[in-house]
């Protein structure tokens, strides 16, 4: 099965059914599909051939999914990247993966960028426009091109493609937060494998909605568009989490079942009178990029006792590796669960040992949801993507400390390189974090190590919260009573917000700083 396959079966089988909403706009699964064929079509006759490399540079919508689907029905590979990403940055990733064709909002192709990306890019073919491009007959011929002028000029039946599963869908690209980003290369077989392992925990069926509020540059948000079309469902795709109560008020009005954001769209939820919202449709969340603080879990349930809470675990060098099943989430509400349908994953010690109950050590992730190493980086990839048990096989070691409980749950203890070394003890911001968060007006927490002569590294943690309510001597106070002292931090500083990557993870390199404890 190929990743287009998933919007084409959707269509043989509903293709009256509403498969998109976004931007004012209702498509069903027999547009997309015409749509994606027009397009795809269209870029065949532009000369993109099978393996070529396509950028998207697109904000979530529905020339964006189209694009999508077009890309991999000519037979190419998309590479879907952040529409924030500066012009340094966007020239190094496409001429790291050599990019034949780029789409971007019109609104931001002017003459000037389009000369520079010509001449920092000279691989690329064309460049496709959401608008702004020259629509005059002829123009399909011109190196920019109207997305609107593709669709009317060629026809909508099923490009005549060979591929395979083993071919690639998709580059992914790391985010780069210490390093040159590195495009993780995802074949079909691993995309499709992941959606059926995860739409098979959370049981979607035609009759959900999905709403996503992810970029679709972050693989979150990509997987939303196929498991809601894989399962025959509709999805909701806004632009954003900015308008909060829109969003609210969005699930009320489309009768949303499923729902995934991440810890900071969670906290920001819980700062809200959910009261005002018809939120009874929804069946469950879920939570990924980083772990759902408990204390932010219990009050979800509170809130939302009808709703199925999912905290899972994931980095896009195997999209997803595990989850908590809902009815574990009492029992063992710090846990990222058990390794994902299909899969397995066990803790590794240094030295290559397996590790038991309560020791900390590498996780470990195998199954056909291991991507196919980094492109063009064959170290890094030999670094990560290691010999696995059997022959010719290759295992994910994720660089990611875990410990497990007597049942074999999961639980994150921090980054290898983020473990705080403090005192001669070894201290896990995430269990710093955890404490923090259980603090009534704390609404955010990141812990960091800062260099000390004499500690070695101080702990500093950094909060978002109501400074009305909390003080640098409540914090202390509070982490004495539930800390051991090393883990104590030295340091306490409040931010209104904290740095985030576009992935919504806490983005910890800026918070390293030296700096004092604020006075309350």
């Amino acid at each position: 099965m190929l990743v287009q396959d998933i919007l084409q079966n959707s269509r043989l089988r509903r293709p009256d059914k509403v498969a998109l909403v976004c931007g004012g706009r209702r498509l069903t699964y027999a547009d997309l599909d015409s749509m994606a064929n027009r397009l795809a079509n269209g870029l065949l006759a532009h000369s993109i051939r099978r393996g070529d490399r396509v950028a998207i540079l697109l904000p979530n919508s529905v020339e964006a999914v189209i694009a999508i689907f077009a890309i991999l029905k000519a037979g190419a590979t998309f590479v879907f990247l952040n529409r924030s990403m500066k012009f340094d940055k966007l020239s190094h990733v496409l001429g790291d993966c050599q990019a034949s064709g780029l789409f971007m909002s019109g609104q931001s192709a002017g003459p000037k960028t389009i000369g520079k990306l010509r001449e920092a890019n000279p691989w690329l073919k064309w460049i496709v426009t959401d608008g702004g491009a020259d629509e005059q007959p002829g123009c399909d011929d011109r190196f920019t091109i109207g997305f609107e002028t593709i669709l009317n000029r060629f026809p909508d039946t099923r490009p005549k493609v060979t591929a395979t599963d083993l071919d690639l869908a998709c580059l992914v690209y790391t985010s780069g937060s210490t390093a040159e980003p590195k495009g993780v290369m995802c074949d079909h077989s691993n995309v499709v494998f992941v959606c059926g392992s995860v739409t098979t925990y959370l049981e979607n069926r035609p009759e959900d909605v999905l709403l996503n509020v992810l970029p679709l540059s972050f693989g979150y948000g990509l997987y939303q568009v196929f498991m809601a079309f894989l399962a025959g469902g509709t999805l909701v795709l806004e632009s954003s989490f900015a308008f909060p109560a829109g969003i609210l008020q969005r699930i009320a009005e489309e009768r949303v079942t499923g729902f995934a954001g991440v810890p900071t769209i969670f906290a920001t939820l819980l700062q809200i009178d959910l009261s005002g919202f018809d939120l009874s449709s929804l069946r469950y969340v879920t939570n990924a990029a980083a772990a759902l603080p408990p204390a932010h879990i219990r009050q979800l349930q509170s809130r939302l006792p009808w709703v199925q809470i999912y905290s899972m675990y994931g980095l896009t060098e195997t999209k997803r590796a595990l989850y908590l099943p809902p009815d574990q989430l009492d029992r063992r509400p710090g846990s990222v669960g058990i390794a994902i349908p299909g899969t397995e994953v066990w803790i590794e010690g240094p030295d290559g040992r397996r590790l038991g109950p309560d020791e900390i050590g590498e996780l470990v992730v195998r199954g056909r949801h291991v991507m196919r190493g980094y492109w063009q980086a064959p170290e890094a990839t030999a670094a990560r993507f290691r010999p696995g048990p059997l022959p010719g096989e290759r295992v994910c070691y994720t660089g990611d400390l875990f410990r497990m409980d007597q049942d074999g749950y999961m639980y994150f203890v921090g980054r290898k390189d983020d473990i705080i070394k403090t005192r001669g003890e070894k201290a896990s911001p995430r269990e710093i974090e955890n404490v923090l968060c259980t603090l009534p007006g704390v609404i955010e927490a990141a812990v960091v190590g800062v260099p000390d002569p004499l500690l070695g590294e101080a702990i500093k943690a950094v909060l978002v919260a109501d400074t009305e309510r909390v003080t640098k001597s409540a914090v202390l106070a509070h982490c004495k009573a539930h800390l051991e002292d090393f883990m104590i931090p030295k340091y306490v500083e409040f931010r209104e917000e904290l740095p985030k990557t576009s992935s919504g993870k806490t983005y910890k390199q800026g918070l390293r700083e030296c700096a004092g404890l604020l006075e309350s």
